[in-house]
């Protein structure tokens, strides 16, 4: 047995063993982390466990298609009522980034940690880490079909095929595989409809969304001779678009997308000393580096990372950060 196997072994009987969870994943939940929050919530339901699923932040309007997304919580917005010893964490790469969920968890707790990011620091008393996956949902297929097939039914394919397709972008990134294609088309035999999933999550796009971009394409900047483009939405253009975070999702393919562009870059501004960057590359460019040695992760081709300070460092630095791969800025 690999370790892989002896890991989602493990993972099967840490659920066997305990009734009551905390099922989390991390701060502003994408479709991978929705999706595997989601498919271990009716896992657990099917099993007969309590648990209660929970993030900090609210789950964006395009994946409340999920079937039972009431479940999930926002611990921002309403608190537990109890902590918790036995917790499933789902796609995050350390607890940081599960933010003040962690408070809600007891001092002894014991943790079952599944995630697909090569830069997870293995915070789990059980550790599931397969950075060659497509998604943490693929992770969980693995983990159902191996140890609880009697228990995959429609509620859980909707679920992994949501993780799937938006981590892929729509089976359209390097990540897309021959193993990542045949457990999509299982999961479409429970009966999901891939084309509502598909509008739904990479299709709709709203009003404001529409008007964020008009007011960000503007800042749209060239440097080290066409192969890094960025984007940057500031304080001021959120407030005129009259956007939510929700419309900031996918904002970064635009400068990533650009023939000859190796890095694209998205620099949010979340106050005058705050600054959310988002980095995707195509293929030489590492940018899960980049941002490890900021504090952040990721992978090799999508990462992000906090900057302490002011819009026009969070610039420089980067800048100076992709001189010494790239060579002399252009």
């Amino acid at each position: 047995m690999d370790s892989y196997q002896k890991a989602l072994q493990q993972a099967s009987e840490f659920i066997k063993e305990h009734d009551h969870f905390l099922v989390i994943s991390h701060v502003n939940p994408d479709g991978d982390a929705i999706g595997s929050s989601m498919a271990v919530a009716h896992l657990l339901t099917n099993l007969g466990k309590k648990f209660v699923v929970a993030n900090e932040g609210a789950v964006p309007r395009r994946f409340s298609f999920i079937t039972g997304i009431d479940q999930l919580m926002n611990f921002s917005m309403e608190e537990p009522k109890t902590a918790f010893s036995s917790v499933i964490a789902v796609d995050a790469a350390d607890e940081q980034r599960m933010g003040s969920t962690v408070q809600y968890m007891d001092e002894g707790r014991a943790i079952l940690n599944i995630d697909h990011h090569p830069t997870n620091t293995m915070f789990g008393n059980v550790n599931v880490i397969l950075a060659s996956a497509a998604s943490t949902t693929e992770i969980l297929y693995d983990l159902i079909e191996h140890y609880f097939p009697e228990h995959m039914d429609f509620k859980i394919a909707e679920a992994l095929y949501t993780g799937l397709m938006t981590d892929t972008g729509g089976f359209r990134y390097s990540n897309t595989t021959q193993s990542v294609l045949n457990k999509a088309a299982t999961l479409l035999s429970y009966g999901i409809k891939p084309h509502i999933i598909a509008e739904h999550a990479l299709e709709t796009i709203s009003v404001s969304y529409l008007g964020l971009l008009q007011v960000v394409l503007p800042s749209l900047r060239f440097s080290f001779d066409y192969k890094v483009a960025s984007l940057t939405v500031t304080l001021e253009d959120m407030k005129r678009a009259q956007a939510s975070k929700d419309d900031i999702d996918g904002l970064v393919s635009y400068p990533r997308n650009i023939e000859g562009v190796e890095v694209g870059i998205l620099f949010k501004q979340v106050s005058e000393a705050e600054v959310k960057v988002s980095l995707r590359s195509k293929s030489e460019v590492d940018v899960a580096k980049i941002a490890q040695s900021h504090g952040g992760g990721g992978h090799a081709k999508a990462s992000g990372f906090t900057f302490e300070g002011s819009l026009e460092e969070a610039l420089k630095l980067l800048e100076k950060d992709l001189e010494s791969i790239l060579g002399e800025r252009k």
